[in-house]
């Protein structure tokens, strides 16, 4: 008995298990159960989705050549359809935009449901597109109340719901909120808030980017076009410019990005921007703002072309005199700003996709998807589109847009009579002061 006590008594005592911790592996999963399974998840091994047509064609050559070929071939299938779309008008290039977006969602959203096996998850899939649905409600509803101001005040049903929009989307979102809440299962607590937090920072990435994206064509297609353009010449230019002189490597986590397809790209991106917009500068189909016209019920794109698409001349520089034996030159103030977005495009820009390529490398995935034969799915292609898209909308805001006369007289035919007797005087008063206006018309 004494050689018992004595054997309990030098065992070492297992120290008492963390209250916390055991909860939560009893309430749900922990950090470390996600992670685990994210990172053994297997790499998946993407099937050749080239067309058939192109692999017979190409069948004599290296890998490397012709996914060079592949590459080019859809490239220019897809300038082709962009320039159609353009052709189109805004009204097809909005509702591009939109599927788009939808598509880029589901990309992500399927990525997460994959990698952290949701399958069980209850509603997942039902409220992260519940809340797809609620978030574009807001955004394109505060677009149309700003843009199509006269058409909603003239129809009762859209005044009303433009008037409520804000609590409308906010109750919508609520009713989601509740439901994520009463979804929840005990033992997938961690693993649900995860998605949520998935969700919400697609939706995030996702829908206000495009949104913003729609409010830069608003502004004329020149500020859609024109920066769509120079991302799509600069990871064009990149690539051929890697592909053949490439040597130094940029980045670790793309390792076929170099340095040579990274200036190479910068250069020519930069002389594209300024070839496009003197070309498009000239048109007022580009140029000029567009509207709705309550008359025709349809889009306008006719204006007269502000200063910033006329032609002016600019002197240049004593250095450069000297080179190429010019004083001035006659350029549009367009161009001066495309500049601008084509150096973010290709210096700024290429870092969506870095940030694209970490995300996939930290999930063990090649592609957001196989939609496009080698270029990967519709996120691979719009990953540095939507940094610049948010760029070029920030750059309007700050040195491009000013108050905007026809949305000021559309709020003002709104006001009550009284309201609008008052804004008159407080004007007539203000135009008196600075001498636009003589006391004689005061007296009138």
């Amino acid at each position: 008995m004494t050689e018992l006590r004595q054997r309990v008594a030098h065992e070492p005592v297992a120290p008492p298990e963390d209250k916390s911790e055991s909860e939560a592996k009893v309430d749900g999963e922990t950090a470390s159960d996600s992670e685990s399974r994210a990172e053994s998840a297997p790499l998946p091994v993407s099937a050749d989705d080239t067309p058939e047509v192109l692999n017979r064609a190409l069948s004599n050559l290296s890998s490397r050549w012709k996914n060079w070929w592949v590459r080019g071939i859809l490239t220019l299938a897809m300038i082709a359809f962009f320039f159609i779309i353009i052709y189109l008008g805004p009204m097809v290039l909005m509702i591009i935009v939109m599927c788009v977006q939808i598509k880029c969602f589901h990309e992500i959203i399927t990525i997460g449901y994959n990698v952290y096996h949701s399958y069980d998850l209850p509603w997942f899939r039902t409220l992260s597109w519940y809340f797809l649905l609620c978030v574009n409600y807001f955004f394109y509803g505060e677009t149309v109340t700003d843009y199509f101001f006269t058409l909603v005040q003239r129809e009762e049903p859209l005044r009303i719901l433009s008037k409520y929009h804000r609590f409308i989307s906010f109750t919508l979102y609520l009713i989601g909120f509740c439901m994520f809440v009463l979804s929840l299962v005990k033992k997938h607590y961690r693993l649900q808030f995860y998605m949520f937090g998935w969700t919400h920072v697609t939706l995030l990435i996702v829908v206000t980017q495009s949104h913003l994206v729609i409010h830069n064509l608003f502004e004329g297609m020149i500020w859609f076009i024109v920066p769509i353009s120079c991302v799509i010449c600069n990871d064009i230019m990149a690539y051929m410019f890697g592909f053949f002189f490439g040597r130094t490597p940029l980045i670790k986590l793309s390792p076929k990005k170099t340095w040579e397809g990274f200036i190479g790209g910068f250069f020519a991106t930069v002389v594209f921007g300024l070839l496009l917009s003197y070309v498009m500068s000239g048109y007022r189909c580009f140029v000029c703002p567009v509207e709705y016209n309550n008359d025709t019920n349809s889009f306008t794109v006719d204006c007269e072309p502000s200063d910033l698409f006329r032609l002016q001349e600019y002197n240049i520089p004593g250095v450069i005199q000297s080179v190429i034996g010019w004083k001035t030159v006659r350029m549009y103030p367009f161009q001066i700003h495309s500049i601008a977005l084509s150096t973010f495009a290709s210096l700024i820009g290429p870092f969506g996709g870095f940030f694209a390529s970490g995300f996939k490398r930290a999930f063990k995935i090649k592609d957001f998807a196989n939609t496009i034969p080698g270029h990967g799915g519709i996120m691979d292609r719009f990953d540095c589109q939507y940094l610049m898209a948010t760029f070029v909308n920030v750059y309007i805001a700050s040195f491009i847009r000013g108050p905007n006369p026809s949305k000021l007289i559309q709020q003002f035919l709104t006001l009550r009579p009284d309201q609008q007797l008052h804004i008159f005087n407080t004007l007539r008063s203000h135009l008196i002061d600075k001498g636009m206006l003589t006391s004689t018309t005061e007296d009138e």
